[in-house]
């Protein structure tokens, strides 16, 4: 089983800032896309920001120019920095590291809620 830590979830105010960050080990670090999904009440799991081993990113429409996603090949981690936070942003973010249908891990989640 591939453990993924998450760390940084929390709760700000509409228009602040968070970053969340993943911890995964080297040997699934280095050949995995890493990625950030969230999950609402209610609705399903989406796509947030993928990164690939080269450090091509991808992002949802609904995040493009508010949060941006990176990773540190030093230190296995992958980090999602989110700013202009809204509250339809509010959700369980979930990190992943993805290489194929069957090699395709997940974190625990963490908690983001956008709120005044």
């Amino acid at each position: 089983q591939v453990q993924l830590v998450e760390s940084g979830g929390g709760l700000v105010q509409p228009g602040g800032s968070l970053r969340l960050s993943c911890a995964a080990p080297g040997n699934i670090f280095r050949i995995y896309y890493m990625g950030w999904y969230r999950q609402a009440p209610g609705k399903q799991r989406e796509l947030v920001a993928q990164i690939t081993t080269d450090g091509k990113t991808n992002y949802a429409d609904s995040v493009k120019g508010r949060f941006t996603i990176s990773r540190d090949n030093a230190l296995n981690t992958v980090s999602l920095q989110m700013d202009s936070l809204k509250p339809e942003d509010t959700a369980v973010y979930y990190c992943n590291a993805y290489r194929n249908p069957v090699l395709n891990h997940w974190g625990q989640g963490t908690q983001v809620t956008v709120s005044s």
